[in-house]
C-alpha cells in the first residue's frame, strides 16, 4: 500500500506527536535541557493543529511521520510574528526511525511545498540544526538554499533555509 500524506485527524494527534518526538529524540544529549522541553512541544500536536497545517505520512493506518506547515499562524502563538504574506514555514518534520530512508520526509516536504503554493505563497522557509545532517542534505537536494541563521542568546544555532516557489496563481 502506498504512503499517503494528508492532514492529521484529531484522533491521530497523540500518535503523530509521539512519532515526531521519537524522530527527534536521537538528537538530544544529556546536557540538552532545552531539547527535552522541545520534545514535549513537538508531541503537542493538538495544541498547534488549530493554528497550523499538520500533515502526516500514513501507511496501513500507521503514522510514519509528520510535518507542521505555518501558513498564517505560528506553531507557538506567542513565539513570533506570523509568517510574511508570501511565506510558508515548515516546522517539526520527523519520520519514525524504523521508517527512514524510504522517501517519507521528502514526500512530506513535497506536500508542504504544494500546500504553500496552493495558499499563494512564493517562498518556503525552514530551520534545522547542525546535528541534522541528513535533513540538510535533503533540503539542498530539493532546491532549498541557505539563508541567515537564527542564533539564540545561549549560542544555540538554527540553520536557515529558503526555497522560492511559483505561487501557481498564474499557472494554467
Amino acid at each position: 500500500m502506498p504512503i499517503e500524506v494528508r492532514p492529521v485527524r484529531p484522533d491521530e494527534h497523540d500518535e503523530a506527536g509521539r512519532v515526531t518526538a521519537l524522530a527527534y529524540r536521537e538528537f538530544v544529549r544529556p546536557e540538552d535541557t532545552g531539547w527535552r522541553e522541545y520534545l514535549d512541544r513537538i508531541a503537542a500536536v493538538s495544541e498547534r493543529a488549530s493554528r497550523t497545517l499538520v500533515l502526516v505520512a500514513v501507511e496501513d493506518d500507521r503514522i510514519l511521520g509528520s510535518a507542521t506547515l505555518e501558513l498564517s499562524g505560528r506553531t507557538e502563538p506567542d513565539d513570533e510574528e506570523p509568517p510574511a504574506p508570501d511565506e510558508a514555514h515548515i516546522r517539526m518534520l520527523g519520520v519514525h526511525p524504523d521508517a527512514r530512508r524510504r522517501g517519507i520526509a521528502r514526500a512530506l516536504m513535497d506536500v508542504c511545498v504544494d500546500e504553500a503554493r496552493r495558499a499563494g505563497k512564493t517562498r518556503v522557509t525552514l530551520n534545522t540544526t547542525e546535528r541534522m545532517r541528513a535533513a540538510q542534505e535533503m533540503y539542498a537536494s530539493m532546491g532549498f538554499e541557505r539563508r541567515p541563521d537564527r542564533v539564540f542568546p545561549d549560542g544555540f544555532v538554527l540553520l536557515g533555509y529558503e526555497k522560492v516557489i511559483d505561487s501557481g496563481k498564474n499557472s494554467v
